[in-house]
């Protein structure tokens, strides 16, 4: 046994994974509020118990910002949480984001040595319960600033890569703007992701402490239009840019109907229930069209439209209803994430892919019909590709509908700027491990680089462009 922890191996892997409290299922579809609870401290110690501290420490190669989770976890065992959260800050800027949304089963915790034969650690629990407890006390353990180097980086995007390069570089001592084109920051996080799964004031809060760390922001500022990437280089006075736009342009479906009134794209229906306060109705005036007491299917299997299904369970839909053309082994979503919507009352229509969507005399949506799939040969994503049955048409009735199949990278910024290459499908062109683009002083990285991806690997990329950021301002080499 180490000092840290008092129990002999075989005792730890004992242990049961502790289970994350969380709202009863028939209570949090009637409401906003955070569906996981969090670990309370003894929950915390007797998870951190299992950690079989090992030599490999094959969860921290699973991590894709290089979080020392070995070491945090010893001190969360020695009960010091505030070093603990401080030891995460080391390489991740925003553990109280994380520690929610973060696919922990398919990263740290998928490498963990416990899953081989049982249960893996519950890293991203202990990650949130320690980032949750600094926040709790106003103790935010912020990292040390190296002094400053005169230089300035412009970084585009206040989503997960933005957020974590702006963290690591002004750490560097250089000076960080931060430019968003809409009026609250968070990127993603904020106009994405719903606040029952992360609450936006968590999100204020860890964008608040890069703003203490000295990172500036700035917002209704759209790159391509209020100013241009070279004159962020030239009159602007930057020394480096960093693209972190996302992918934020909605991909459809390409069939008829979908001109509607009363089907949406998961991009807008998320943007006006986060910013546009739809879930506040009717304090608020209602910005969507109303779900209550309406048939609502989201098209789609990822994490985004187990996102819009729930919101619409929220909004009062009388039915909520996924469409997904391959069966619900292929979903891309989270396993939580599929099992918290199922548990709360939605619908799961699975090799069922819509071919139209029908709309009434009024230009209103009032079904979709859809075509059974049947599961061929794996394609490029290694999923079964589904195949339609002929002769096999039916219809479900539908005045709501979410259309959540992806995202393309918005455009605005490549087309502003002629040098910087982009591949076919619009996503610009950088080195994979110095996130350099065609473009000398222009890096870029997340999802306007690899398309939609989760928000970890997006924030890996931002550490890595940040690396590469700070050996460009100081050595002048490209």
């Amino acid at each position: 046994m180490d000092a840290a922890n008092p129990l002999p191996l075989k005792e730890r892997m004992r242990l049961p994974r502790q289970r994350m409290p969380e709202q009863a299922p028939e209570a949090r579809r009637e409401n906003f509020a955070e569906v996981n609870l969090g670990l309370d401290a003894a929950l915390a110690r007797q998870e951190a118990l299992r950690c079989l501290q090992c030599k490999s420490h094959q969860c921290f190669t699973g991590c894709p910002v290089g979080v020392k989770i070995k070491d945090f976890i010893a001190l969360v065992l020695r009960g010091d949480y505030l070093a603990a959260a401080a030891k995460i800050r080391e390489d991740n800027v925003l553990p109280a984001i994380t520690g929610r949304v973060c696919p922990q089963e398919e990263q740290c915790e998928g490498r963990c040595i416990l899953g081989k034969n049982g249960e893996p650690l519950a890293i991203g629990y202990l990650e949130r319960f320690v980032a949750d407890y600094e926040r709790r006390v106003g103790q935010v353990g912020l990292p040390v600033k190296a002094p400053p180097t005169g230089k300035r980086v412009a970084v585009i995007g206040s989503g997960p890569a933005g957020l974590s390069a702006a963290g690591d570089l002004v750490q560097r001592g250089h000076a960080v703007t931060v430019l968003e084109a809409l009026h609250e920051l968070g990127g993603v996080l904020i106009y994405g992701i719903p606040e029952f799964r992360l609450p936006k004031q968590i999100v204020h809060e860890e964008i608040e402490n890069l703003r203490r760390l000295g990172v500036e922001f700035r917002t209704n500022v759209v790159v391509g239009r209020t100013v241009t990437v070279d004159e962020l280089l030239g009159p602007e006075g930057y020394h480096a840019v960093f693209i972190a736009t996302g992918a934020g342009l909605p991909v459809f479906l390409n069939i008829p109907g979908e001109h509607l009134c009363g089907v949406y794209s998961a991009n807008e229906f998320l943007t006006r229930v986060n910013l546009m306060r739809a879930n506040e109705f009717p304090a608020w005036d209602e910005p969507i069209y109303d779900c209550r007491g309406r048939d609502v299917a989201v098209i789609g299997g990822g994490n985004t439209a187990m996102d819009a299904v729930r919101t619409a369970l929220r909004l009062g839909a009388a039915t909520a209803t996924i469409v997904y053309r391959r069966s619900e082994a292929e979903m891309p979503a989270r396993v939580e994430e599929i099992k918290h919507a199922r548990e709360e009352g939605v619908r799961f229509l699975t090799l069922a892919n819509p071919v139209a969507f029908l709309g009434d005399e009024r230009g209103w949506l009032r079904a979709i019909r859809c075509q059974r799939m049947a599961l061929g040969e794996p394609d490029a994503s290694g999923r079964r590709r589904p195949q339609p049955i002929p002769d096999s048409a039916f219809e479900i009735p539908a005045q709501v509908a979410v259309v959540a199949v992806g995202n393309r990278g918005n455009p605005l910024v490549q087309a502003t700027t002629p040098d910087l290459k982009t591949n076919p499908l619009g996503y610009i062109e950088a080195d994979p491990e110095t996130l350099k683009t065609s473009k000398r002083g222009v890096f870029a990285g997340g999802d306007i680089v690899t398309g939609g991806a989760t928000v970890i690997l997006a924030m890996g990329a931002g550490r890595r462009a940040a690396q590469a950021i700070d050996r460009y301002l100081r050595t002048g080499e490209w």
